[in-house]
């Protein structure tokens, strides 16, 4: 539990994880991380995001929006390579819309 921020070193007693509520969980999902952190515009986009494998975890890439995301992991958050947000291969509508532009 304090591997993922729920918890101090000092409330490592039964008592304190047995106080734990069920909003202190969702506070750590990924999803709900990139929706605070502004990456993402609402809950909702964050979701789509991470579906569709726009954002990684250190070198990891995470396409699952319920990722209990570590403590350590909150500053390695970001686009992979690969990823048209990142400045990498253009997505299909852009690609279309250039291809539109040359004629």
């Amino acid at each position: 539990m304090v591997r993922y921020g729920l918890l101090d070193d000092s409330m490592r007693k039964l008592d304190h994880v047995l106080s734990l509520k069920i909003d202190q969980f969702m506070e750590r999902r990924l999803q709900t991380v990139i929706h605070k952190e502004n990456v993402a515009k609402s809950v909702h986009h964050a979701r789509v995001m991470l579906r569709h494998r726009h954002i990684r975890v250190g070198k990891r890439m995470v396409d699952i929006p319920s990722f209990m995301l570590r403590k350590i992991n909150d500053k390695s958050i970001g686009h992979p390579e690969c990823s048209p947000l990142s400045g990498g291969k253009p997505g299909r509508t852009k690609r279309k819309m250039e291809k539109n532009k040359k004629k």
